[in-house]
């Protein structure tokens, strides 16, 4: 009896226990129809807090007051580029594993620079050019959006959007439905590759056939009174580029009569408007593809190219920049109105975040005293060159310097006897002397053990070991290879790699945290939301404290 009771309390408690385990997994697996990933090229953090008053509630507000705000969100590597910047997004892991160790980079193999998004082996579809073929077959790992996929039985569609082709590529991942660009220059038209497909689907076409893009050839002013425009410089100064065939950086622009000085409709994605237009795509490709119309979680990326071409343009302290946020804001309000009317309030999740940040213009902050300034590639690149020449009195050691790389030919250093670390250790010594350079890593440094932080544990989960050359160099703090006017990025340092990270939507809380957490962990987040795979490359960790 004794037994028989014992026994049954067992069944009870197991049973309830079963009860806790089942309610568990349907709190850590939720099901969104629909799961948006927006990010924002070149966006510091403190854009969300230095034009928090010129929102309307309906965008970064929304997601800030209705959703989870990760304010010490950090890129965890270099280069801060665009390209490596996605798919550390997307694929939960560095360019130390996905292999995207930048926009551009110098190929070992073929001896050639390499695009981190061409393929040779496809065509453009819904152009001629010779220019847009691309694939994101030289990404080694998966994405999260490619895990939805393998989990659902290939059921879970992934459209990938962007004015920038790799902004769209990378993120959709190896196996998506879609993705598409904007072919600006005479076209102005949103094209794919054959990667995905050999024809534009109906939706495109129609949407290429409304001229839209050409409604945005037109002034560019202020959208409010330029006097409000309080948390920029002055409108007029000496650190703006500004267009072709304008005297001046200063508002207003009229986009179409500089339309022919700039490249045909490349001009807008230069402009606030070229938002606006990714906006309008993305919200046409929620009908046009029936994204999140059923029970099966679909991916949406979502990539706002032209705040970048802005802050190249004009820098970070500009009123070009504010309004261009200002716009971008309305532009979000629409898109996530849509996700309301389309898909359904509490339907779909969302995450949004940036790919990189940029620096002040360091002219600008020369003018303040503070340490910046330019660097001459050129001249360092043929200084490094000499020094080996003379020091080895051997040609051709060097292969290529580029990337902040110096790449060694092997050939040459076999023949001549001459071993890799000593060939090392003689340029990192050289190199660290340079005026304005701040450290230097070699391969055997890089390769032989792991930093735990600092810039050199950046610089390592950057560095990938089949990809990346010999001797790794970094500049002083606010020290670019850039133009004097205009803002830019790729360094390890706080200005480039504090980005925001704000999830929202199904499945997240309400919230915010200064813990510091890392672009790496947005992907296993959202896998452990949906309760699939992490990307198959993975090493960031689960933000827990963001879902429910």
């Amino acid at each position: 009896m004794i037994v028989l009771t014992s026994h049954c309390w067992s069944l009870q408690a197991q049973s309830k226990a079963g009860s806790n385990i089942v309610s568990k997994q349907k709190e850590i697996s939720v099901s969104p129809k629909l799961v948006v990933g927006i990010v924002i090229d070149q966006m510091r953090y403190d854009y969300l807090t230095r034009f928090y008053n010129r929102f309307g509630k309906g965008g970064f507000k929304r997601m800030m007051d209705e959703g989870f705000n990760c304010k010490n969100n950090h890129f965890n590597y270099v280069p801060t580029y665009t390209g490596p910047g996605h798919a550390s997004i997307f694929t939960g892991t560095t360019p130390q594993n996905h292999g995207i160790i930048s926009n551009y980079w110098y190929d070992k193999f073929s001896k050639a620079e390499v695009y981190c998004a061409s393929d040779p082996s496809v065509s453009a579809v819904g152009s001629e050019s010779e220019l847009e073929r691309m694939s994101p077959r030289r990404m080694k790992t998966t994405t999260v959006a490619d895990q939805n996929r393998l989990h659902t039985q290939l059921k879970g569609k992934t459209i990938g959007i962007a004015i920038k082709d790799r902004g769209a590529i990378l993120p959709a991942g190896h196996t998506a439905n879609g993705a598409y660009w904007f072919r600006g220059k005479d076209e102005g038209k949103w094209i794919t590759s054959t990667y995905y497909r050999d024809e534009l689907p109906d939706w495109v076409k129609k949407f290429n056939d409304t001229d839209q893009a050409e409604s945005y050839l037109k002034i560019w002013n202020t959208l409010y009174d330029i006097k409000t425009y309080t948390a920029s410089g002055p409108d007029l100064n000496d650190f703006e580029s500004g267009y072709k065939g304008k005297e001046g950086a200063t508002f207003p622009y009229d986009l179409a009569a500089l339309k022919d000085k700039n490249a045909g409709y490349d001009i807008i994605k230069g402009s606030a408007y070229g938002n606006s237009l990714t906006a309008d795509f993305a919200i046409a490709s929620l009908d046009g593809e029936q994204l999140g119309a059923d029970s099966v979680t679909d991916f949406l990326t979502v990539s706002f190219s032209s705040t970048d071409y802005v802050g190249h343009n004009f820098g970070v302290n500009s009123i070009e920049i504010e309004d261009t946020y200002i716009r971008l804001d309305k532009d979000l309000e629409r898109l996530f109105k849509a996700l309301d009317l389309k898909v359904g309030k509490g339907n779909y999740t969302m995450f949004l975040t940036a790919d990189h940040g940029a620096v002040h213009v360091p002219a600008y902050l020369k003018s303040l005293k503070i340490p910046a300034g330019y660097f001459d590639t050129d001249l360092f690149s043929e200084n490094v060159k000499t020094f080996v020449k003379n020091s080895y009195q051997i040609e051709g050691l060097i292969e290529e310097i580029a990337n902040d790389q110096v790449f060694f030919d092997y050939d040459v250093l076999a023949k001549n006897k001459i071993t890799p670390e000593k060939l090392e250790n003689s340029i990192a010594q050289f190199i660290l002397k340079y005026d304005q350079i701040d450290k230097v890593l070699t391969r055997t440094q890089l390769t032989s053990g792991e930093y735990s932080h600092g810039l050199a544990a950046l610089i390592q989960k950057g560095y990938n070991q089949k990809r990346s050359g010999d001797v790794v160099y970094a500049f002083d703090p606010a020290t670019v290879t850039y133009h004097l006017k205009g803002s830019t990025h790729g360094s390890g340092l706080s200005y480039d790699t504090h980005a925001p990270l704000l999830f929202f939507g199904k499945g997240i809380k309400k919230g915010s945290t200064t813990q510091k957490t890392e672009t790496q962990d947005i992907a296993p987040t959202i896998s452990a939301l949906l309760g699939i795979a992490f990307p198959n490359g993975a090493t960031g960790d689960v933000l827990s404290f963001v879902l429910e």
